[in-house]
């Protein structure tokens, strides 16, 4: 056999392993970079979760959505949304198809790890005005330590009046920090494992330091900080107990390397999936099925609570448009269900060659190479897992190449290294076929996670085809 047989053959037979950006054409290459610069500016603009449904929900009504609680009755290619307590989203372009015969849903989670303020939060130590904090999500919490933070998120008084804070986020804001040791005091700090080099109630926040112009009272610098609280927000020490107040990196979003191929950003799990399953249904006019965008809440935390994908008040909006199809029969919803596919639109670990003894080079996501196809999660025997039939992956494998959006399979590391879950589990728990379906991301769960622009643009590419086929 000659050696062009043999190429041949194996152009045939092997999968294509190759990085996307090569032999892209100069069109698809701004369009990429134009899509990527947009998406920097709404995770700018959305560092929580909050925010990522504020921000989003204002897209939609600037692209015809209304409020699914304007519409009397629903039409194929209606647009309509519902917002659950400003934390989760769920936008539905209606489809020609009854809706009784399933839907097609993109579900990413807006949530991301962060620090939040316990209850009683602050506090003054030898001079200094300071937070506790309790960490949300699974950190390294020695990552966020002396690293800019701003402060986000929203007091509601007794009376009922919501606050919105936010700082440091503007140039002319102050930040704020978690101190670490220096190293020349640190040696039975540096004794502890990697894991509790940092411990979670040493994650205090620096808030002030000047004093209260008063030598008759206690407390000084507290008192001065809680004055410029009061001067500013018009808010309490009391207050604190019904506020959900944030710290989060106060980085920016940027381009990353020296070719600009990549973003640095805060949040980009999940909020990487929740801008391009967004983009996505934007996209989508008069759909076969009835196309559903899910921004949800608690993923970070088992995705419980009112707000997570676990919560019932997604079947409620689920139902509501079914009865506003002429769907009213009691067994509508589990009908509609048992016929849907689901992407669970969340990221999966790319490959970091600083720890390359984690993975499994044959079945890791890589930057550069596409959206990341992730066919079971869990860890260790595939505990906690959600496996997707290999019916929806297939049709999935048509889709993406009909539409030229590039993919790739693989898992999050080696067998018993670790693993996770995502809300694939919830939605396959309600009947659904589902498979996870985001974007690689090296560094995740840190302050700065890092994404490839071409990963990122063709998660929009399949997120849209998937909505329109």
């Amino acid at each position: 056999m000659s050696s062009n047989d043999g190429k041949e053959l194996k152009e045939k037979l092997f999968k294509d392993r190759k990085s996307g950006w090569e032999n892209l054409s100069d069109e698809e290459l701004e369009k990429i970079f134009r899509f990527a610069d947009e998406y920097m500016y709404y995770l700018n603009a959305s560092k929580t979760e909050k925010e990522i449904v504020q921000n989003s929900k204002e897209i939609l009504i600037k692209n015809g959505f209304v409020d699914i609680s304007e519409k009397e009755t629903l039409n194929p290619g209606d647009k309509v949304f519902y917002v659950n307590r400003g934390r989760c989203l769920y936008a539905a372009v209606i489809g020609t198809d009854n809706t009784e015969n399933g839907f097609k849903i993109v579900a990413a989670h807006c949530d991301s790890p962060r620090i939040d303020l316990k209850q009683n939060p602050l506090y003054e130590e030898n001079g200094l005005g300071m937070l506790k904090t309790h960490y949300y999500g699974g950190i390294k919490k020695y990552q966020w330590t002396n690293i800019p933070l701003s402060i986000h998120g929203t007091v509601v008084k007794s009376d009922g009046e919501k606050v919105n804070i936010c700082i440091g986020e503007n140039e002319t804001d102050p930040i704020f920090t978690i101190s670490d040791l220096l190293p020349h005091l640190a040696q039975e700090q540096m004794e502890r494992k990697l894991k509790d080099g940092v411990q979670g109630e040493e994650l205090n926040v620096l808030m002030g330091s000047i004093p209260y112009d008063c030598d008759e009272v206690s407390e000084r610098v507290k008192l001065n900080i809680l004055k410029l609280l009061n001067d500013r927000y018009g808010i309490k020490e009391v207050d604190f107990i019904s506020s959900e107040i944030e710290l989060v990196p106060a980085f920016k979003a940027k381009s990353t390397g020296l070719d600009y191929s990549m973003i640095a950003g805060y949040g980009q799990d999940d909020k990487v999936c929740c801008y391009t399953g967004l983009r996505a249904i934007l996209d989508t006019t008069y759909p076969r099925k009835t196309a559903l965008c899910i921004i949800t809440d608690k993923e970070e935390v088992g995705f419980n609570g009112v707000s997570g994908m676990e919560s019932r008040i997604f079947d409620t909006f689920v139902l509501e448009i079914l009865e506003k199809t002429g769907n009213t029969k009691s067994s509508s919803l589990y009908k509609a269900f048992s016929k849907t596919q689901a992407l669970s639109a969340d990221v999966d670990a790319a490959f970091n060659p600083n720890f390359a003894y984690a993975f499994e080079k044959n079945n890791t996501a890589y930057l550069g190479k596409g959206m990341s196809l992730v066919k079971y999660t869990g860890s260790r025997g595939k505990s906690g897992a959600s496996e997707a039939p290999a019916e929806l992956v297939a049709e999935l494998r048509k889709i993406f190449d009909e539409a030229n959006a590039k993919y790739q399979s693989c898992e999050l590391g080696r067998v018993d290294k670790g693993g996770g879950g995502t809300i694939a589990l919830t939605l396959a728990n309600r009947g659904m076929d589902v498979v996870d379906l985001g974007v690689p991301v090296m560094g995740m769960h840190s302050p700065y996670e890092i994404t490839s622009k071409f990963d990122v643009y063709q998660a929009y590419k399949g997120y849209r085809a998937f909505f329109n086929n």
